[in-house]
């Protein structure tokens, strides 16, 4: 993919001050990302009887069964930025750790690559969800004006 290519290219113009923001704005996103969890948790709380309906509940559960997996995949992809946010003194400590500063660079790039498929992933979840919501709330609208 193109796409990686460049940002492995781009990290060796890194400083250690711009990975460790880069980190710091993971984390900030991704515990955005949380929040969203929740709302769509309550979301799917409030419509869970029109979720299940026959027609629509198999690709209904596919998404909510996504919905979990993503939770689970922020809250790792959170836990391994700030361990690797917290290990960036390998690079500030003044001590000439070749191999460790190299692996952490490495895990740097790498983290690139994960965080960025994450976001994308995320991105057509939500809008997957927006969708199925959308429907079920023009449908209610729909029959209570004709109920009218």
């Amino acid at each position: 993919m193109v796409t990686n290519k460049l940002q492995v290219k781009y990290l060796q113009f890194l400083s250690v001050d711009e990975m460790y923001e880069e980190s710091k704005k993971w984390l900030s996103e991704l515990s955005f990302i949380k929040d969203e969890h929740l709302f769509f948790d309550d979301i799917i709380k409030t419509y869970t009887l029109d979720l299940i309906n026959k027609k629509h509940f198999t690709e209904n559960k596919e998404i909510i069964t996504s919905l979990a997996e993503s939770q689970k995949r922020n809250d790792s992809l959170m836990e391994s930025v700030k361990v690797h946010k917290n290990n960036i003194e390998i690079l500030l400590d003044g001590i000439d750790q070749i191999k460790e500063e190299a692996d952490y660079k490495k895990e740097h790039k790498e983290l690139i690559i994960v965080v960025s498929d994450f976001y994308k992933d995320y991105k057509n979840l939500k809008t997957e969800l927006f969708k199925i919501i959308k429907k079920i709330i023009k449908s209610k609208k729909r029959r209570l004006l004709e109920n009218l």
